[in-house]
């Protein structure tokens, strides 16, 4: 048996989330509903621009990480923090989620890595990120225990930016394969897809990644089409299962000749897509490590992704387990003391 359901692998990064309008976008030269790296000058410039703003434990895969164990899932992450601050609050904050994170933080420069949001009235997140210490994860990060022991190991494209994480990442992927489990990634955005893309479908078609999670954008330009339909006809050759977020459309479930659409979460308002995908990604890799149906898979991620879209900020405040009992989607768990994964 495994002893993680999920590890995850990212960028940890601190969130500083602020709401502005189109035209501050436009105005400071931000691209809209994209991850824009930035250099140190840049981050201290945005900064003084931002409104009110909060700040919150996110990166990708930490968010991930977050909602697996929101569902009662164990789960594990690898990710670089520097001994600072903000690492001192990426640390607590992952932990006090009941993930295992015992990455040992970068002493000294650079310093944690912070991503400026901008939500704009429609919800869409624009991120300025400084990756900071992001970029020392390498494969002296990876602990085989983990590594092997996890049933999935996810990661996020965004680590094809710093070098070093990649080498993490395929030695973490050898590890898992070794010991019979699966890997995942995320696309990421479709900027991350235009500068890794011929990487990204290696990935897939040599078998180092199982599952892959995208947005429409992204798997159509994965695939360089602007047809929905001809790209996922494309990625379920390429990979075992692929799940692909369509939005207020749902999203779509490939594996093999299979295919199963699941429809997305009822919203009262929608107030930051911040975190949506990743929280797709929790609600899937649970319900898949509890053998679930690609369909309960898929309503567990729906669920997941609405929950946060419901708030500013990228974790969602409540108790994602509870809210899918209610949902009727989980069965109501025993009231004793869950265990604690070693």
């Amino acid at each position: 048996m495994p002893n993680y359901d999920v590890l995850c692998i990212g960028n940890a990064i601190v969130d500083i989330i602020a709401q502005c309008d189109e035209a501050f976008l436009e105005t400071n030269g931000i691209i809209k509903g994209a991850m824009n790296l930035i250099d140190t000058r840049r981050a201290e410039l945005l900064y003084s621009r931002m409104g009110p703003a909060i700040e919150a434990s996110g990166g990708s895969a930490g968010n991930t990480a977050a909602g697996v164990a929101s569902f009662g899932g164990h789960a594990a992450f690898f990710g670089k923090v520097s001994n600072d601050p903000l690492g001192e609050i990426y640390a607590h904050d992952i932990h006090a989620q009941g993930v295992a994170f015992d990455t040992r933080p970068l002493r000294g420069e650079p310093p944690t890595a912070r991503s400026m949001i901008f939500v704009t009235p429609d919800g869409e997140r624009s991120m300025n990120t400084y990756l900071g210490a992001c970029i020392e994860l390498g494969p002296e990060d990876v602990e085989a225990d983990k590594a092997s022991g996890a049933a999935v190991t996810y990661f996020e494209g965004y680590l094809w930016d710093p070098p070093r994480a990649k080498e993490a990442i395929r030695q973490t992927a050898k590890l898992a394969h070794a010991a019979g489990r699966e890997v995942s990634m995320t696309l990421s955005d479709s900027f991350c897809v235009d500068r890794y893309r011929d990487e990204f479908l290696d990935l897939m078609r040599s078998g180092t990644v199982d599952i892959v999670f995208a947005n429409s954008h992204e798997i159509k330009a994965l695939y360089q089409t602007a047809s929905f339909d001809e790209a996922l006809a494309q990625i379920r050759k390429d990979c075992k299962i692929a799940a692909v977020t369509r939005s207020e459309m749902g999203s779509v479930i490939v594996r093999g000749d299979e295919t199963v659409t699941v429809e997305a979460t009822k919203i009262r308002e929608l107030v930051d897509t911040t975190g949506a995908g990743d929280h797709y990604a929790a609600g899937f890799l649970y319900g898949y490590t509890q053998g679930r149906s690609l369909k309960q898979c898929g309503d567990l991620g729906s669920l997941a992704a609405g929950l946060v879209i419901q708030q500013l900020g990228p974790r969602p405040r409540q108790n994602l387990r509870r809210e899918a009992e209610q949902a009727g989607l989980l069965e109501v768990a025993s009231q004793e003391p869950a265990a604690q994964p070693p």
